[in-house]
This record gives structure tokens, sequence and C-alpha cells, in this order.
């Protein structure tokens, strides 16, 4: 397949990568590749230069792997603390670094001046509140200017947040409160979703009614709508009030110190905490925008997310280190119309759009008229990740969105990885839905199930070499995280993805080799959405699979076992799918749930969803079905398959 996309001078040009190559003395993106693997500790320092990170003491070492690979430590001996970079002086003050435009359509801005005087004061307020270094803290919070001053001012004191999800349900955030024994929580009154006013500081409540750690609830009235106080409730306002701060003080942290967990769903068990660093996450998310996305400090970036997925605090720390300004919007891309997306892309002049594949197939229901009414001349790089493309949402984003002159940086990792581990750049051609390759600095490989490297056939995802954004581990579980990507083979990470490499050398990503669900390009563990289900009081077992879905790319099913004088009838059904996004949020209530007698299990009581996901898609061949201990059990679920599609 030809390239859709080849850079033309402009982007040539400009290209941030290019530039940091040929600073090397390269002059290939092939020969970059190779050079960063060759000495990463050369690649990094030089990374570290490129990017203009702030350090208080200098390192003595850019990594120290003395632990071993998967415990390697980042910037020996350096003293940095990101918000530093991402707010620094000696930037123009005057430049505007945050935009954030509401579903009811307010628009707010702030300068970089303005934002470090705002993250100071509420810095301030929360050190006069009692929050300290290594404190936990909840941001549940929607898209705005408020919750980019809460995270930058926790970072700035050294704490640790937690970024929550703005759609789960209160048992969702409360498991997550818990694990990493949060002792306060930001939330909103609440904000507005399609029309209607969504509740957060009732959700907020119930969560930290679950969650005893939590002392402190904070509210921002962002809409001055009535809502139950508590006694441990302090206003936004308030919290400001308390501190005095002229100018902010950072703490000085260690390269090293932890300043944030965010949570990601596996196959088994509950969510697991990523722990991530000062020089980790912030520098992985600023390389990867300025040498994949080409970011600098005179664009605009929007990216549709949610600070509760990784591309909200990536855009936040991304985006503010390169002093670029970042549009935030907390609505719906297709309210009150179609053009809310475009009209917002003409409005602010946004010149690098990311959206989600699932995004683009519901918008492109609507046709081109919304997207060719607006202005979109301003825009220079189309983005996307979350999940692989289909060919004709790719080419209708290309065409449409981007007139056929943006390049579409396809882009891929995860949570733990802190951005990319392959992707597009604007100096390198473009097939469609493919990645050029490894992020640079990324040690990407494709095996087969002995560990060997193979090219042409789908294998997984490996990575042979650490790098600055890797979670240094699970919140209090250390032997998960080693289990979870290091246990296949010796110091070989384990992604859980299936990838191929073409003969002309590009990747691509053919889906999860792991039973982790990934709706509309969010991910969430099945035994998650089982454990939800079975809160319902007439479940007592049930299975989560994932299954192909036109619009979100994946949506969830749902096999339960009904308790002993349940009615099993559709309003049952109805039932546990509310449960489920009661528990989990609207965004996870599954596309289906069915009831069988039994579930296929292995004789230890294992449950096989890989079977079931097979019977109930109509495959012929599930594969070895020797550890089944009922095959009869397949025969329901192959049924539901069959009355779905008949």
């Amino acid at each position: 397949m030809p390239a859709a996309w080849s850079p033309t001078e402009r982007y040539l040009d400009r290209s941030r990568l290019r530039r940091f190559a040929n600073a090397q003395g390269l002059n290939s993106y092939e020969a970059l590749l190779g050079w960063a693997l060759d000495d990463l500790e050369r690649f990094w320092r030089a990374v570290d230069r490129d990017l203009g990170l702030v350090w208080t003491a200098p390192y003595s070492r850019a990594m120290d792997p003395s632990r071993g690979l998967p415990w390697t430590t980042w910037w020996t001996g350096g003293r940095m603390n990101y918000v530093a970079t991402a707010l620094r002086a000696d930037r123009d003050q005057q430049r505007v670094a945050l935009i954030a435009e509401h579903e009811d359509g307010r628009v707010e801005r702030r300068t970089y001046g303005e934002l470090r005087a705002d993250v100071a004061r509420f810095a301030a307020g929360l050190r006069a509140t009692g929050v300290a270094k290594g404190d936990r803290v909840g941001v549940f919070l929607p898209m705005g200017i408020e919750c980019v001053v809460a995270v930058l001012a926790l970072g700035a004191l050294g704490a640790i947040y937690t970024p929550i999800f703005s759609g789960y349900g209160a048992e969702a955030i409360a498991g997550r409160l818990r694990d990493c024994d949060a002792s306060v929580l930001i939330c909103a009154d609440g904000f507005h979703r399609r029309g209607a006013v969504v509740p957060m500081k009732e959700t907020a409540d119930a969560a930290a009614d679950g969650a005893p750690s939590v002392k402190t609830v904070i509210v921002s009235e962002r809409l001055g709508r009535e809502y139950p106080k508590r006694d441990r409730d302090v206003t936004w306002a308030e919290v400001v009030r308390r501190g005095t701060a002229p100018r902010v003080a950072w703490e000085d942290t260690s390269a090293e110190d932890p300043f944030m967990i965010i949570y990601t769903s596996g196959t088994t068990g509950r969510p697991k905490g990523a722990v991530h660093v000062h020089g980790g996450f912030p520098v992985k998310a600023a390389q990867d925008m300025a040498h994949c996305f080409d970011v600098q400090d005179t664009d605009v970036v929007f990216w549709f997310t949610d600070i509760g997925w990784m591309m909200g605090p990536w855009l936040i720390a991304g985006g503010l280190m390169l002093g670029a300004t970042i549009v935030l919007y907390d609505g719906t891309p297709d309210f009150p119309d179609e053009a809310r997306l475009w009209s917002m892309v003409e409005r602010h002049t946004v010149t690098h759009l990311g959206i989600s594949p699932t995004a683009i197939r519901g918008l492109m229901r609507s046709g081109e008229e919304p997207v060719r009414k607006h202005d979109r001349s301003s825009l220079i790089v189309l983005g996307s990740t979350g999940e692989p493309w289909n060919p004709e949402p790719w080419w209708w984003y290309f065409r449409v969105a981007g007139d056929a002159r943006c390049p579409i940086i396809n882009y891929s990792g995860g949570t733990e990885i802190s951005g990319g581990i392959v992707g597009c750049t604007t100096w390198t051609d473009i097939k469609p839905g493919s990645f050029r390759g490894p992020v640079p600095g990324m040690a990407a490989d494709v095996v087969d199930d002995q560990g060997r490297s193979v090219r042409g056939a789908v294998g997984e995802l490996v990575l042979r070499a650490p790098w600055p954004g890797m979670t240094r581990g699970f919140w209090k579980s250390r032997e998960r995280y080693l289990e979870t990507y290091w246990s296949r083979w010796p110091n070989v990470w384990l992604h859980g993805d299936w990838a191929r490499i073409d003969d002309d050398g590009f990747w691509y990503i053919e889906g999860r080799s792991d039973d982790t669900l990934k709706v509309a390009g969010k991910r969430v563990g099945p035994a998650e959405v089982e454990s939800a289900a079975i809160a319902n009081a007439s479940v007592s077992e049930a299975a989560a699979i994932g299954v192909p879905d036109e619009l979100k790319g994946e949506a969830i099913v749902v096999f339960a076992v009904a308790k002993p004088g349940a009615a099993i009838d559709a309003a049952l059904e109805r039932s546990v799918s509310e449960t489920i996004a009661e528990q989990l949020g609207k965004p996870l209530r599954p596309k289906a749930v069915r009831f069988v007698r039994q579930l296929p299990k292995t004789r230890n009581g294992k449950i096989l969803r890989r079977l079931i996901r097979g019977a109930y898609l109509g495959k012929a061949d599930l594969g070895d079905t020797s550890s089944l201990e009922d095959p009869r059990a397949l025969d329901e679920i192959r049924a539901a398959g069959t009355s779905r599609t008949s």
C-alpha cells in the first residue's frame, strides 16, 4: 500500500524532530532510531537539552539500571519539579496557556502569567488546608481551568494526584481513593453534558463515604448550583482565601519523586495504580508531543479527552512544558449540533487536533457538511490514539477533516508507558492506519511465542529497554507489576498488544492480546465490570467480554448467572445494565446482558472469557478447549450469538 501522506517542505522546515536529529549529525529517521537505542544515556541527555527541562540540581547519570531493568531509575541525583518547566518564569507571560470552552458556550482563557498566579494561590491554600508532599489527592473534575490549576498546584507541592474520569460512578471512584489512601478529593458541583447538569458533588459524596481515608472534599462551585453540604466540605474559594502566595514556591522534589497515581485496568482483580514521577511521565509526554506531533510554542493543541484518561494529564504536562496553548472542553463533540468540534477548531485557530477513531466514526454519521462549513485552515496536525483504525474513518478524517493535507499522527502506547510506544511523525511518510515505527528512544519489537523477532506476521508488542516514562510500579503491588509486564521473558516488557510490521517497515496494532476491554478508547478490566454486575442482588456470577462495535470500536457484553428464584427477563437484563452503569459510569454501560445457566470455566473455576467471546461471535475454531469443565456451557453462549445476528 502506498503512502497516503508525505511531508512537504513546510513540514520538513518546521520539524522539531528533524532539527533534533540534525543536531546529532543524523539525517534520517532510521538513523535517529538506531542512534537512540545504541546509547540510551546519550539520547536522553540530548532530549533533556532539546526540551529545556528546568533543574534545581544537576543529575550525574541519565539512567541507572543497577536495581534491575524493571526498576530502572532516571536522572540520578537530579532535582526537578515538572511544574517549574510548565510554568517557567523566563517564558512570555502574556502568551495564552489555556483556553477552556464549556458546553454552554462560555470560554475562559489564562495567560502563562495568570496561570502561574492561579497555581501559586491555590497551592498556598492547599498547603494551609493541610496538603503536604507525598499526600494523595483525588482530582474528580471536568476539563477546565480548575482542573489544570489543581493538577499543577498539587505537583508544585510535591503531592500525588489521582486523576478520575468525570463519568465514573461512585464505587469506581471510591475503589481508587481507597487503594491510594487519598486524604482529599477535589470535585466540582457539576457540569453540563448534552444540556443537562451532571451532579458531580453528589457522586463525590457517595465516593468519599466509601473511602474512609478521605477527610476533606474541596468543591469548585463552577455552576453555582445547590448541592448537599457536608462537614468535610471546603469550597475552592475558601481554599484560595486560606493561602497567600506572591510567587510560586516549588517543593524541592527529586526527579524520582511520584507526582501521579493513574489507574488502569487489567484482566483480573482491582484496577492497577501506575505510579509516575516528576522526571518520567511529564518528560515522556513533552518528548512525544515535540518529536511525534511537532508541537511548538506557537501552536494551539486541542485533544478531546478527560482528566481520567492518560491523554488528559499528557495534554496538560506535555503541552505546557513545551509552551504551547492547550484547549480544554468539557462537553460532547456533537452538542448542540454536529458542527461543535469543527466550530471550536475555527474559533480557537487550533493547529493540532486529537480525537479517537470512535469519535470520528460517530461524527461521520452527520456527513461532511458540518465539517466543511467551518474554516480549518489553521490545522497542521491531526492526532489519534486509543484503538486501531478502520480504513473508512481514517480516510474520512484525513480527507474531510484535514483536507488531505494534514498528517494523521497515529499514536499508541499506554498509561503505564506515559505515552507512545509507536507513532507517526511529520518528518516521515504515513500509510493509512499505520505507525511509522517506534517513538524515538523506545526499543520496541514484535515477537513470536518464543520471544523471537518477527516481521510480516502478527506477534506480541514488546520493549527491550527502559525509558524515563516507564511506570515505577503499581501502588502497593510490586509483584503484580512484575507479573503483568516482566514475567514472560527475562528483561522484556510485554505490553499486551498484537502488532505487525509490514514489508516497508510500517507498524500496525492488531488489538489486545489479553482480556482488557477497550470501549471508545477507554480501558476497563473485565473483572471490574463483572464485580459491578454481581453488585446486582439477582446476579451470582458474571463474565464480561468485548465485541466489535461500529461506533465504539469495542463494546461490552455481559453473561450472567442468576441467583435462585430470580425472574429472568428483559427487565432483569436492564436492571443489571443499570447497576453496571451506576458502579462504573454510563460510558461503560454494556451493550447487552445475557443470562445463562452456567459460565464456561476450567476445572479450577477460572472463567474462560476467550471461549465465551469466540462462541458468541460464532467462530468455528475456538482453539484449545481441553481445560473446559463442561463443554455444554458454550451452547447457550452460541445461541445468544446466533440470536444477536438473526
